[in-house]
């Protein structure tokens, strides 16, 4: 299970050090993509594989569906780490989760985030106050 939270730094090639905790869990390749809410998101390739079975089910005839089979797949990429444990975000990724200096990377049971550690911070200043809430509604679900 993917889980806590790791502050690196992406060095001016665009590598980022994936926390040994995160590699045992990703074997030798894994998947990177574009993520929700500014940040990207990181797989296994088996948990990847899972995921495309269900985006290929989505209607192709819906818009909403085609929108955000297009999102995800457009930026995914199989990568893999060096020796020293870094792995490259590819350009487009990187503008995308606006990656600068300061990254954070954060376990989240089945995936991988990677975000800037300022987009990071400013998420959880806007989510902190409303967490109390957000579990009220997840105990009317069961949880």
């Amino acid at each position: 299970m993917l889980m806590g939270e790791y502050m690196h730094s992406i060095d001016a090639k665009g590598r980022v050090i994936l926390p040994a905790d995160f590699r045992s869990e990703l074997g030798e390749s894994f998947i990177i993509t574009k993520g929700l809410d500014n940040c990207l998101f990181i797989y296994t390739t088996q948990e990847w594989e899972a995921l495309s079975v269900k985006l290929k089910q989505l209607p192709l005839a819906k818009a909403e569906a085609r929108a955000f089979v297009r999102f995800f797949f457009s930026g995914a990429r199989q990568l893999e780490c060096d020796r020293q444990g870094r792995f490259l975000v590819p350009a487009n990724l990187r503008l995308h989760a606006k990656l600068q200096k300061e990254v954070v990377l954060i376990g989240i049971s089945s995936r991988i985030e990677l975000w800037s550690k300022e987009e990071w911070l400013r998420y959880n200043e806007e989510i902190n106050p409303s967490v109390s809430s957000i579990a009220e509604t997840l105990v009317d679900l069961g949880i």
